[in-house]
């Protein structure tokens, strides 16, 4: 494949480029000669012959700091470090390898580019074949190695503003008509809009390199999915190939439908990066936050979202109500973690809200409408902001102390009516409980709650049965 946004960048600094060199050459610069001996080829020991070769290389490295400053030489340069075959290019053309890092290969892939399309000129004249021909001969460096694999797989409910948004080397997201030669059904996709992402994977055999691209893809759609509110989805379907050969469909076991839309400014572009290697860095693996993280993303792919309803309440419920769903917990830990305090009663009254309607979607009584679908919602952005903010270190992995905590506090901030009977209806100390205080804590339960929100049961019943 070959990026559109690449070659642009780079046609347009050789213009550029072109113009201060000729501009040099006009006020009196000088390309250095080297004279070269050449034999005669009538007879041996014929006389020798001499010419001189313009050192043009030499001219255009002496400049290269001028050169550096030029417009559209930021650009270049971003794109070639996002170039998956610039150390390779590097290799073929003599450039030095790493140690200085991406910045200062991009700057000697540039220099070896200049040099390659003005060689042996003294006029500094760009020729358009010989642009093309460099430029094709560059990005051909990402080909060259058999063993790399390509993938492309298509993604919905993402909208970037660049053209394309390279996340790492060998790894990116662009528009449809921003990469060539992707394979044609990648272009065309399902109605309504789509972008592409192209990985390249290199591994000694082509199978593990394609086991390695799904687990790659997959770390992805996981990272865009806590990354905002929008459902992204990726294709079940995906394109790949061995260096250039032809392109084979790959199943990726991917599924759900996109709902909403997760908009990529320009400005988050950097901030997108880098929780992409956050979440990759930092996934967790074997215990509550992994279990729940799967749980989530299982609610994602579900084509109905009101069937993924009890998916993410299934996932808060391992993540804060250890106790079992007949402790009444869940509701106001929620509210703790996931609002203001003069929002927590809301809140909590919502969650008990999901609660009565995944129970009335399991009955077969439930109803569908606005209210059910805000619902729905919240509960699934209420469990992606816990997991996004435990796995980039924002809250403590143990939610159910931290809620309690929270809950102990808010009670002690106010005052209320000493209940006879409370160390009676405490339960049991659990994973929750403020371990360094005598005193157990108590989140209120769901009766509670209920009563605090809606005072007469009665009148709560009622209310509830509107969502369902």
């Amino acid at each position: 494949m070959r990026s559109v946004q690449l070659q642009a960048a780079l046609s347009d600094y050789i213009d550029l480029a072109a113009g201060h060199l000729h501009a040099e050459i006009a006020g009196g610069a000088e390309v250095p000669f080297e004279l070269e001996q050449r034999s005669g080829r009538r007879r041996a020991g014929g006389p020798a012959l001499y010419c001189y070769r313009p050192l043009t290389a030499q001219f255009i490295s002496a400049r290269m700091p001028e050169l550096e400053r030029l417009p559209a030489y930021a650009q270049a340069a971003e794109r070639l470090v996002a170039f998956d075959g610039l150390g390779r290019y590097l290799a073929k053309v003599g450039g030095e390898i790493g140690g200085k890092g991406a910045r200062a290969e991009a700057s000697a892939a540039i220099a070896a580019l200049l040099g390659e399309v003005f060689a042996e000129q003294t006029d500094f004249e760009p020729e358009p074949a010989r642009v093309r021909a460099a430029i094709e001969r560059l990005e051909h460096a990402a080909l060259s190695a058999s063993s790399e694999v390509t993938l492309v797989g298509r993604l919905a409910g993402l909208t970037i503003a660049s053209p394309e948004l390279a996340l790492t080397r060998g790894l990116t997201i662009a528009q449809p008509h921003a990469l060539e030669g992707l394979p044609p059904e990648a272009v065309e996709g399902p109605p309504g809009g789509h972008l592409v992402v192209a990985l390249e994977v290199e591994q000694d055999e082509a199978r593990a390199a394609v086991e390695r691209g799904r687990e790659i893809l997959k770390d992805l759609l996981r990272a865009l999915r806590l990354f905002g509110d929008g459902r992204v989805t990726l294709g079940a379907l995906a394109w790949g190939r061995v260096g250039s050969g032809q392109w084979t469909p790959l199943a990726l076991g991917a599924g759900g439908r996109p709902r909403g839309m997760l908009v990529v400014s320009a400005e988050q572009e950097d901030e997108l990066r880098a929780f992409c290697n956050l979440v990759s860095r930092r996934a967790p693996d074997g215990n509550e936050i992994a279990w729940a993280l799967r749980r989530f993303e299982l609610g994602c792919e579900r084509e109905d979202p009101h069937e993924a309803l009890s998916d993410h309440l299934l996932a808060l419920r391992g993540l804060l109500e250890p106790e079992g769903p007949s402790s009444g917990l869940l509701a106001g830990r929620v509210a703790a973690l996931c609002a203001t305090p003069e929002r927590r009663l809301e809140l909590t009254g919502r969650v008990l809200q999901a609660q009565a309607l995944e129970r009335a979607a399991i009955a077969g009584t439930g109803v569908r409408h606005a209210a059910s679908d805000a619902l729905v919602a919240d509960t699934a952005d209420h469990l992606r902001a816990l997991l996004r903010d435990v796995i980039c270190g924002h809250l403590d992995p143990d939610l159910v102390t931290l809620a309690d905590e929270i809950l102990l506090e808010a009670d002690a901030d106010t005052e209320l009516p000493e209940e006879p009977e409370a160390a009676d209806e405490a339960p049991a100390p659990s994973a929750g409980s403020d371990r360094g205080s005598t005193r157990p804590v108590r989140a209120p339960r769901a009766g509670e709650l209920t009563k605090q929100i809606f005072g007469d049961p009665r009148e709560a019943e009622e209310i509830l049965d509107v969502f369902i």
